[in-house]
């Protein structure tokens, strides 16, 4: 197994979140965390230093990760952004777009004759543009599109347009891939470059993953490692 991600800091986000509407209901997704948790531990056996930000999921920790438990999206932004300095972030997480803009403290109850229920929503802080323009921003950020279609052209968009190193798109909504499912099928995207990795497992393609972000960081022009201070 390559060694090429030896003593890096690595973070990592997997998992959904769950935006609450009231004590009972929630706005979520059907990401289980499985390709974070895999992309984590991979990292990890590598000897990169791992914290892993981890939405609602029921996935054990991997072994010498440093597991971080969130709910919401705005948790996992500041989470994520606590976790820096990094020299890597891999966003796998399907962070919620939109969150109620109010929360009510008690369960909403139908009412006679009403026959529906309207949510006011508001966009939820961008996490992944939110690192790629950070002050410690790490040399490698990547991100996750799950599409269900015209997958490379919103992937090179988003590579763009969120000033990201490399993107991994994948198709959802297809059996046998995707969220919920043990495996998976990815397109790399990057600045003059990508790859296809797939269809294998979470845990296959963890590893492909990583062999092509050692790939990028040996061809990156080497910069210092991440300061530590916040001046």
């Amino acid at each position: 197994m390559s060694t090429s991600l030896a003593g890096l800091r690595i973070v990592v986000s997997a998992g959904p979140t769950y935006e609450d509407i009231d004590p009972v209901r929630f706005i979520g997704n059907r990401s289980s965390g499985k390709m974070g948790f895999a992309i984590a531990a991979a990292a990890a056996q590598r000897g990169a230093q791992v914290r892993l930000i981890a939405g609602p999921v029921h996935q054990p920790t991997p072994r010498d990760v440093q597991r971080t438990d969130v709910r919401s999206a705005a948790q996992m932004h500041a989470a994520v952004l606590s976790a820096l300095p990094a020299d890597v972030y891999i966003g796998a997480a399907a962070v919620a777009d939109f969150t109620p803009r109010s929360f009510a403290g008690s369960k909403i109850k139908k009412q006679p004759g009403e026959e529906g229920l309207t949510l006011q929503l508001v966009r939820t802080r961008d996490i992944l543009a939110d690192v790629a323009a950070h002050p410690q921003r790490p040399r490698l950020v990547l991100g996750f599109a799950a599409e269900t279609d015209e997958v490379e052209r919103y992937a090179r968009g988003k590579l763009e347009r969120k000033r990201v190193d490399l993107i991994a798109a994948n198709r959802v909504g297809v059996e046998g891939s995707g969220f919920e499912s043990d495996d998976n099928a990815l397109q790399l995207f990057w600045p003059g470059g990508e790859r296809a990795l797939g269809p294998a497992s979470k845990q296959v393609l963890a590893d492909a993953l990583l062999d092509l972000i050692g790939e990028r960081l040996a061809a990156m022009t080497p910069l210092a490692s991440p300061r530590t201070d916040q001046t």
